[in-house]
């Protein structure tokens, strides 16, 4: 089950952090009690020193050798095996009816549009930008003016890759261009226009605001398809040819944009010879009735904390405290600090494993929790009915009511009890958390768990006894065990059908398939609709079963198993153990919902 990056240890909110808020220094008072939790104020950070910058060079190195090795491959099946197979065999008739078409006037147009894609215009384009990107806001954009130029220069390095390996002549007609000394394919014009507007596009669609924004980025969206359109008119270049300068300019920003845009901030560098700002001394101490955010600084950089700092503005929510997270204390001792200091109302931004370290200092107390999804899973955050987007999550729940939802609470072998928000479980679930690396997570997202759940297909299944609410034990052999208190997954998939967060139980899945069929079954069992209703506890209630799924409803589980199972909790690894007992905590958590109908 996904959950946010594991953290690293950082210092709370600085003098750096303060200098370049949008906002005035004392709304980001921090209590004095964190002080003395995380220590000293930390120096600003430079491109060369933030955490995580060298992964993303290692990144984009490795993945633009693979996107050439691709690019290339495409290139050599065009040219060879595939130049007498349809669709390659109608390119000559694209190329000689715009041929026929030409007018002066057409002429002209797709001359002024072929420029857009040219050289000099993508090289001049880049610059301006990034200029723009760093001098105009307030507060420089670094990473954005980075993930512009790198993406552009990538684009340009593969696309001289391909012209290397690559030998396809121009199309067979008159050309309105003198013919450059490389391959038809792919169109450089086309893949440096698709670099540079279609980056200005995520830019403008992430970074902009205002109901015109949308319709800018369609239009620059629509530039590198005016510029391939324009270079098969005038004879340059086969459809395939354009078709892979758009996958080429595509590819390089992904592969940038993955590693750059959702990674470590990049603040701006402090002026040479300067020494870091001292903290301020003079800030009073936050009021009672005051809202804390507590924020994994591993998936919520500064532009994020800024702009939920401008929802909370707008919501009434003035001088809120911004807390960070550590590697030590992954928000916990911060939220428990924050209830302490007089909050009553606590936002947590980060993946399930931050949600769920919050909710164990919230548990049994009447101050809500505003879950903020900045993780790989999210899963809480989509069980509420919450955008994955975290700023609109935010505006969104503080529009909504405080309702209070269950926690499980379980314990074990080596496990001490404590509260989990989403599920719970061993075996497959588990494992495949544990072979899931930071690495995979941060490039690909989600989608890096089911590689990992695909490694430990082959690993034995185990035995187990389970009892629920007191009922005779029952002897299973599975796969996986999960305990939910919601049941939704990634994708909307109701993997737990039955599972409520607000039902006063929870429930238990055991996953047993055999075979390919098996796992056949148990897909088509998980994903159809399960029309039955939930029972209510007392004994071992099959809320629906299955000869490879099994479910069970229960306020009191106890699973032992015959050899150590690999368990996790709320998607972080608790370490192998033979012996889980959970229980539902009925309303032990209160939290803002969305209000009814949103």
């Amino acid at each position: 089950m996904p959950t946010d990056i594991p953290e690293r240890p950082t210092a709370l909110v600085d003098a750096h952090a303060a200098a370049v808020s949008p906002y005035p220094a004392d709304s980001a008072v921090v209590p004095p009690s964190r002080q003395g939790r995380a220590g000293a104020v930390s120096p600003p950070r430079t491109p060369e020193t933030a955490g995580g910058n060298g992964r993303a060079v290692g990144i984009i190195a490795s993945m633009a050798v693979c996107q050439a090795a691709l690019m290339v491959g495409l290139g050599l099946l065009i040219t060879g095996p595939a130049a007498e197979v349809w669709p390659l065999t109608a390119e000559d008739g694209v190329t000689d009816g715009l041929e026929r078409v030409r007018t002066s006037t057409l002429d002209t147009v797709s001359l002024v549009v072929s420029e857009a894609g040219n050289t000099a215009t993508v090289v001049i384009g880049t610059l301006i930008s990034c200029l723009v990107l760093l001098l105009v806001p307030r507060l420089p954009r670094w990473r954005d003016a980075i993930f512009l130029a790198v993406g552009v220069s990538l684009q340009s390095l593969v696309f001289l890759a391909i012209t290397e390996a690559v030998d396809r002549d121009r199309p067979d007609v008159e050309r309105l261009d003198a013919s450059p000394p490389t391959s038809s394919y792919t169109s450089g014009h086309t893949g440096a226009a698709t670099a540079l507007y279609a980056g200005l596009a995520v830019l403008v669609l992430h970074r902009v605001k205002g109901p015109w924004r949308k319709v800018l980025a369609a239009v620059l969206l629509l530039v590198p398809l005016l510029v391939g359109l324009a270079r098969m008119y005038r004879g340059m270049h086969h459809p395939t040819d354009v078709a892979g300068g758009l996958l080429n300019g595509g590819l390089s920003l992904l592969i940038v944009g993955r590693a750059l845009l959702t990674g470590p901030h990049i603040p701006a560098p402090a002026p040479a010879g300067e020494a870091p700002a001292a903290p301020r001394t003079d800030l009073p101490e936050r009021a009672a009735g005051r809202t804390a955010v507590v924020f994994n600084p591993t998936v919520t950089d500064d532009e994020a904390c800024a702009a939920l700092r401008q929802v909370l503005e707008e919501h009434g929510h003035h001088g809120a405290a911004f807390v960070p997270t550590t590697a030590e204390d992954p928000g916990e001792g911060q939220t428990a600090d924050a209830v302490r200091d007089g909050a009553t109302l606590v936002v947590v931004c980060g993946g399930d494993g931050t949600i769920r370290a919050a909710a164990e200092a919230l548990a049994g107390t009447d101050v809500p929790l505003v879950v903020v999804p900045c993780g790989t899973g999210n899963l809480l955050a989509r069980n509420l009915g919450l955008p994955v987007k975290p700023a609109e999550a935010l505006a969104v729940a503080l529009g909504g009511a405080p309702r209070r939802i269950d926690l499980g609470l379980i314990e074990g072998d080596g496990l001490a009890p404590t509260h989990f928000t989403v599920m719970s479980g061993a075996g497959l679930d588990a494992a495949m958390l544990e072979g899931t690396s930071d690495r995979a997570k941060a490039v690909i997202g989600w989608p890096a768990y089911v590689m990992a759940g695909l490694r430990e297909l082959r690993a034995p299944r185990m035995r187990l006894t389970v009892s629920v609410d007191g009922a005779k034990p029952l002897r299973r052999s599975a796969r996986m065990v999960l305990i939910a208190n919601t049941g939704k997954v990634q994708g909307g998939t109701a993997l737990v059908p039955d599972a409520r967060p607000d039902d006063g139980l929870l429930d238990l899945l055991i996953l047993d398939p055999r075979g390919p069929a098996g796992w056949l079954s148990a897909a088509g069992s998980l994903l159809r609709p399960h029309p039955h209703a939930k029972s209510g506890a007392g004994g071992p209630h099959a809320a629906g079963s299955h000869r490879s799924v099994e479910y069970f409803t229960f306020r009191r589980a106890e699973i032992r198993f015959d050899a150590p199972q690999p368990r996790e909790l709320d998607g972080d690894p608790v370490g192998s153990g033979r012996h889980l007992t959970a229980q539902v905590r009925p309303g032990a958590l209160t939290v803002l919902m969305p209000a009814r109908g949103e």
